[in-house]
């Protein structure tokens, strides 16, 4: 993976990353997990707007929108996942933190295995990572889908 298809947020969230050790980026993705943005309240009102992520071992659901700022589209992701399952909350955390604000074609560019560039593959199972990159995959696809609509 190259940096060049990679937004400068995710870059920063990577290199955080991997400038711990494994046990604290366990850490740094529970910190993540309490900074969750919580999902606007029309999105909460109509939980059946979100699509859920089965590959996640915990429920986790999403939507992407996609708004005109200053004449340029930009990306805003939101997800909502239970307070009980921190390391699904940090992926969605990452995953909004990483992608909100971002051009469309800049979402979709981003590389489909980011999620195991961050080394955590030593601290959560590869079902959890299984579940990021899904999340990260249906966030795409739904962007490319709303641009091209």
């Amino acid at each position: 993976m190259t940096d060049a298809a990679l937004p400068d947020a995710l870059v920063a969230i990577r290199e955080d990353f991997l400038a711990l050790d494994v046990r604290d980026r366990l850490q740094l993705l529970l910190e993540f997990s309490n900074e969750l943005p919580e999902v606007p309240e029309r999105f909460a009102a109509r939980p059946e707007l979100l699509e859920p992520v089965p590959e996640c071992q915990a429920p986790i659901a999403f939507i992407t929108e996609i708004e005109t700022s200053d004449g340029e589209p930009r990306v805003h992701f939101h997800a909502s996942a239970p307070p009980g399952a921190p390391t699904s909350r940090g992926f969605a955390s990452i995953l909004a933190q990483g992608l909100d604000g971002l051009t469309p074609d800049q979402v979709v560019a981003i590389p489909a295995d980011y999620p195991l560039t961050l080394g955590l593959a030593e601290a959560v199972s590869p079902l959890r990572l299984r579940g990021m990159t899904a999340l990260l995959t249906r966030a795409k696809r739904q962007v490319a889908e709303r641009l091209a609509s």
